[in-house]
């Protein structure tokens, strides 16, 4: 009867076990299939693309916090702590931080798959700015999309689906750009830095850059530009909150004009995309 007893309590504290290691193994699972890629980007942008695509899936972070250039941004420690556990890194293509940093962040992470959301369009005149097309964020989403299916091809549907989501908005973004930039009167704008040249080649307008080569004009260059802006009966001068706007101000005291601040780098794509189509087309 002991003898019985004892191997009852055995039992029970097998079957206890073995259920034990089924909540176990059951609860880990689903936290596995619940775990969100870790996404690192370039510039914020980026971010609005990613999360449009991957959503719930995933976790997206910039290098490049608000208000800092991409020319010559330093990533802090807090920053490199979070790419060393990070999945995937997208970069944007083209940019200065990339090229003097993409090495030092890729030798961080071996394990962290690198994709360059850029592959497939051609650059133009050597600008990097093409998160600035709606038509060539077309291109970048679909290299995105490809990405998480290569990392995640469980959700194929899921991404796909919010993909072609997207590129729809992007289609209306792009016609809503095209038919409000089709009625500017003047079609030549004075910037400080060069950033929309394809915002202008798409839309047929040109962009008159004040710095050159990344580099505060020279006094003939500035009276050059002051010439042109009076030629031109331009007053109003877009400069962004990433750079110095000092060269811009003596402008616009010489052209009786203003200076208005755009952000190419605004996380909100699609509502920043509108916000410099309606200032531009004052």
């Amino acid at each position: 009867m002991i003898k019985l007893k004892n191997n009852l309590i055995i039992f029970a504290g097998v079957l206890l076990l073995i259920f034990s290691i089924g909540i176990f193994i059951y609860a880990n699972s689903k936290n596995i299939n619940n775990k969100k890629i870790n996404i690192v980007v370039s510039i914020l942008p980026q971010i609005d693309f990613v999360k449009s695509i991957g959503k719930d899936k995933v976790s997206v972070s910039a290098m490049i916090p608000p208000g800092f250039s991409p020319a010559a941004y330093e990533p802090n420690i807090e920053q490199l702590k979070k790419l060393s556990t990070a999945d995937l890194y997208i970069k944007i293509g083209h940019i200065p931080f990339e090229k003097t940093q993409m090495k030092r962040l890729e030798d961080l992470n071996s394990e962290m798959i690198v994709i360059d959301s850029s592959k497939g369009i051609e650059i133009y005149e050597n600008d990097p700015h093409i998160w600035l097309s709606p038509r060539l964020v077309k291109i970048q989403v679909k290299n995105i999309y490809l990405a998480l299916v290569k990392i995640d091809p469980e959700n194929k549907e899921y991404y796909q689906r919010n993909k072609n989501e997207y590129l729809k908005k992007l289609d209306d973004l792009d016609l809503e750009l095209k038919n409000s930039f089709s009625k500017i009167q003047n079609k030549k704008i004075l910037v400080f830095h060069p950033a929309f040249g394809y915002l202008a080649r798409d839309y047929n307008f040109e962009q008159i850059a004040i710095e050159i080569d990344g580099k505060e004009p020279s006094a003939e260059n500035l009276a050059n530009i002051i010439d042109t802006a009076k030629k031109e009966n331009i007053k109003t001068i877009f400069v962004q909150e990433q750079f110095s706007s000092k060269s811009a101000e003596a402008i616009a005291q010489q052209i009786d004009g203003n200076v208005i601040s755009l952000d190419p780098l605004a996380e909100d794509y699609i509502e920043n995309l509108k916000k410099i189509r309606k200032e531009i087309g004052r």
